[in-house]
C-alpha cells in the first residue's frame, strides 16, 4: 500500500472529491466550485479523502469530510480535520462549526461540542449547509480554535 498524502486540493481533484461525497451520502449543495479551502487525501493516484472549510467573518464551517471505505481506520479523517483546523487558526478565526448526522462521536473525540443552532452566528446559519443541504435534525457542533 502506498503512502497517503494530505494536501490542498487542485481543480482536477474536485470531481473525484464530489464522487466520494456522493458515495458517503453527503450533500454536494454548496461544495466549493474552486479548490480554495478544500483538502484531499490521495494515495498518489486517487482521492481517498476530502474536507472543506467555509470561511465567515469570525468563524468557519467545517464540511464535506469523507474517507473512502477501504481507507477508514487509518486516521485520515483526523488528519484532514487537523489540516482544516490549522487553516482556521492561521486565519485567526475563533470558532469552527459543523453539522453532522452520523459522526457526532468522532467529532467529540476531536474536541467539538454540541451547540444549539440558536448559538450559531447568522453568517454561518445562512450557509447552504445550514439552510438546505443538511436536515434540521443534524447535530450542530462547535470547536474554539483560537482563544
Amino acid at each position: 500500500m502506498s503512502a497517503v498524502e494530505v494536501r490542498p486540493a487542485c481543480i482536477a481533484d474536485l470531481e473525484s472529491a464530489k464522487a466520494l461525497l456522493a458515495a458517503n451520502a453527503l450533500p454536494l449543495d454548496g461544495f466549493p466550485e474552486t479548490a480554495s479551502h478544500v483538502w484531499v487525501a490521495t494515495d498518489q493516484e486517487h482521492v481517498v479523502g476530502v474536507v472543506a472549510l467555509e470561511l465567515y467573518p469570525s468563524a468557519a464551517l467545517l464540511r464535506s469530510l469523507a474517507v473512502r471505505d477501504d481507507m477508514r481506520g487509518q486516521h485520515l479523517g483526523r488528519r484532514l480535520v487537523a489540516v482544516a483546523l490549522d487553516d482556521a487558526r492561521l486565519r485567526n478565526l475563533a470558532l469552527v462549526y459543523l453539522l453532522t448526522t452520523t459522526a457526532e462521536s468522532f467529532f467529540q473525540h476531536l474536541g467539538f461540542t454540541i451547540v444549539s443552532r440558536d448559538d450559531v452566528p447568522n453568517s454561518v446559519l445562512e450557509s447552504v449547509e445550514f439552510r438546505s443541504a443538511c436536515p434540521t435534525t443534524a447535530t450542530a457542533m462547535i470547536l474554539r480554535v483560537n482563544t
